[in-house]
C-alpha cells in the first residue's frame, strides 16, 4: 500500500490557506502571466500555480492544461511541499513514486516535472508553482532559480490579496459599529468637518 506524504504541520497549514480565501477564486491575469513566464523560461507545454488542500490540488493558473484540479494522491506537488527546495523529476516513467500514477500512464503524459514551493514568510508551504512536460527533461540552475523566483512573486500576490482581504473586513466592521451604535460616532478632519456620522444619532 503506497503512503502518501503529509506535512508535520498539516492542520496549521490548511487553516492559513484557507485564509488566503484564494480556493476556487476566477482566474486572474497575474497569476495566469506567472504561469505562461515559468512554460517560457522552461522550456515546457505545461506550468501551473497548483494549490494542495485537504483532498486535492487545485489550480489558479494554468498553461498547457484543461483541467482545474486533480486529486492530492495522483499529485506531483504533494511532494514539492514536502520541502522548502525545489522537487524535480527527470522521467517520471522510470521513478519508484510515479511510474504507476495515472498523470503519468495517461493525460497529460507526465514524464517530467519540476516544482518550486509556495512558501510564506511564515514557513507554510501552500502549493507550488510546477512545470510538466511530456518528455524527460532537466532543469538547468538558472531556469530552477528563475522558477523559484517567480513561486515567490505567487506567494507575493497571496500576502498582497490577504491583507486586503483583512482591510476590508476591519473596514466593515468598523462601518458597522458606526451605524449601529446610538450615541455619537463620527469621523471629522483636522478642521472639525463631518465627514460621517452614524445614522442612529441623526435619527434620534
Amino acid at each position: 500500500m503506497k503512503v502518501y506524504p503529509t506535512p508535520e504541520n498539516e492542520i496549521e497549514r490548511l487553516r492559513v490557506l484557507n485564509e488566503y480565501a484564494i480556493l476556487d477564486t476566477i482566474s486572474e491575469k497575474e497569476y495566469e502571466s506567472i504561469t505562461q513566464l515559468a512554460s517560457y523560461i522552461c522550456n515546457v507545454p505545461i506550468a501551473l500555480v497548483s494549490l494542495i488542500d485537504q483532498n486535492r490540488q487545485w489550480f489558479k493558473a494554468s498553461v498547457g492544461l484543461d483541467a482545474s484540479e486533480t486529486s492530492r494522491k495522483d499529485s506531483f506537488c504533494q511532494y514539492t511541499i514536502m520541502n522548502n527546495h525545489i522537487f524535480e523529476v527527470e522521467n517520471a516513467a522510470e521513478h519508484e513514486l510515479f511510474h504507476d500514477n495515472p498523470l503519468v500512464l495517461g493525460n497529460p503524459n507526465i514524464r517530467f516535472y519540476a516544482g518550486a514551493p509556495l512558501l510564506n514568510k511564515n514557513g507554510f508551504v501552500m502549493g507550488s508553482l510546477c512545470v510538466i512536460d511530456s518528455k524527460p527533461n532537466k532543469l538547468t540552475a538558472e531556469q530552477k532559480n528563475a522558477l523559484q523566483l517567480l513561486a515567490n512573486q505567487v506567494v507575493a500576490l497571496l500576502d498582497a490579496r490577504k491583507k486586503n482581504l483583512e482591510y476590508l473586513d476591519s473596514q466593515k466592521e468598523l462601518r458597522n459599529f458606526i451605524d449601529l451604535s446610538k450615541d455619537l460616532v463620527c469621523i471629522a478632519n483636522l478642521d472639525g468637518l463631518f465627514y460621517k456620522v452614524n445614522p442612529a444619532f441623526t435619527s434620534v
